[in-house]
């Protein structure tokens, strides 16, 4: 059995969880205040997930000389690197609007690069 030390980030509260873990399942969460403590433990324990953010440069702006994009949605922890690498060598024209995507499918995640900011 795996014991994992996490702190919750679902509400300001921060929460310090243990959670025990046995051939990749969670058998319990401790020290979570709330019910958004015990999902969160679950899902960091088993798939962690993640909102990659970074920034590309941009071409043709007055307001900006890069752009912050974000993913769409969660992509899995170990893909996090691959989709930060995905914008290697991309430089966007403007006008940028918030929202615009950037990269499709960005290291084969399922979820997009987006513009967070205009340019």
């Amino acid at each position: 059995m795996e014991q994992i030390h996490l702190t919750c980030i679902r509400c300001p509260r921060g929460c310090q969880l243990d959670v025990e873990v046995e051939d990749g399942k969670v058998l319990s969460v401790a020290g979570n205040a709330c019910k958004r403590g015990e999902t969160y433990a679950q899902a960091e324990a088993t798939n962690p997930l993640r909102v990659v953010t970074s920034s590309v440069p941009v071409t043709g702006s007055k307001l900006a000389r890069m752009v912050s994009v974000k993913t769409a949605g969660d992509v899995p922890k170990a893909k996090v690197r691959a989709v930060v690498e995905s914008l290697c060598g991309i430089t966007v024209e403007a006008p940028i609007a918030i929202g615009d995507v950037i990269v499709r499918n960005a290291a084969g995640t399922g979820a997009d690069l987006v513009a967070t900011r205009r340019a």
